[in-house]
């Protein structure tokens, strides 16, 4: 499933051709995806698109009629197209715009969604009440342990929960973890402020070098412009379950996806350097990142 990097990376790949362009229809071929497409997407039919934004794993198109907002689902991608082909049968819905290109909708699985939103789009019920964006301020060490005081479930559950930090899924908690040295199976509460801090560096280390490196592709992801990501390259443990890890002379085990897929193990590889521009445009001028060297 798409996870946080890869709705970023899409948000970035479409954001330059959608801008200040006017919606001229709204082609809706599967009316029903995980949730019915409402009819009130056609409400921004002779709309001027004004930003392309992220919330969690959902795009945000926001328009002088109202907001749209796509899910990519287990299996979604959106593409930019110039000179558009035919639509395949997976091609859910086209948003066809002034300048002649098509927004195009591609979903296998249909597990994704597009939905509308009157006015801001945060105030959507699905992104109401959602915890904050990992690569904010906001998700750092002191936030980590008040969350994770008196819980009981292991610590990859506690970052898989939306509701206490979006967009970390089970590719991106395996690997922040191992980097982090902390067992997935780790009980939330018995997290030390010292390894909240570590954790925290991890997981906005790890985001930031898969939106680099374009997103995570498995199986069916692909960036706007139709390559595959390349971060799968660097995975250090997610579905390498029996191979040698990477940095020690133990093979990777796996676990059940609650308590942390693949297992962490102690030692990690040096992380690649990430460059000022990529920092920048994750996390925004005046954010703050501690990095930690591994030893």
């Amino acid at each position: 499933m798409p996870e946080l990097p890869e709705v970023e990376v899409s948000r970035q790949g479409i954001e330059p051709w959608l801008l200040e362009q006017t919606i001229e229809q709204i082609k809706v071929r599967t009316p029903k995806l995980r949730w019915p497409v409402p009819d009130e997407v056609k409400r921004v039919e002779g709309a001027k698109i004004i930003r392309v934004s992220r919330r969690a794993k959902y795009l945000l198109l926001e328009t002088t009629g109202g907001t749209l907002l796509i899910h990519l689902g287990m299996s979604g991608n959106v593409r930019v197209l110039h000179s558009p082909p035919r639509p395949g049968k997976h091609d859910h819905l086209d948003i066809l715009l002034g300048n002649g290109s098509v927004l195009r909708f591609h979903d296998p699985r249909r597990f994704g969604a597009v939905l509308w939103q009157e006015g801001d789009g945060l105030l959507h019920p699905l992104l109401a009440q959602l915890g904050p964006e990992p690569l904010c301020d906001e998700f750092d060490a002191d936030y980590l342990i008040h969350c994770s005081t008196r819980r009981s479930i292991s610590i990859k559950q506690l970052l898989m929960d939306s509701k206490v930090v979006v967009g970390i899924g089970n590719i991106y908690a395996n690997e922040a973890l191992f980097r982090a040295r902390i067992s997935p199976r780790m009980i939330a509460c018995q997290l030390t402020r010292e390894q909240a801090q570590i954790l925290v560096d991890s997981i906005k280390r790890t985001l930031i070098e898969a939106i680099g490196a374009g997103g995570t592709t498995l199986k069916d992801f692909l960036q706007a412009d139709g390559k595959p990501g390349y971060f799968a390259l660097n995975l250090n443990v997610y579905g390498r379950e029996g191979s040698p890890v990477r940095t020690a002379s133990i093979r990777s085990r796996s676990l059940s996806r609650d308590s942390g897929q693949p297992s962490a193990a102690p030692g990690a590889r040096r992380h690649r350097r990430v460059s000022a521009a990529v920092l920048h445009r994750c996390l925004g001028a005046g954010s703050t990142l501690l990095l930690y060297r591994q030893k």
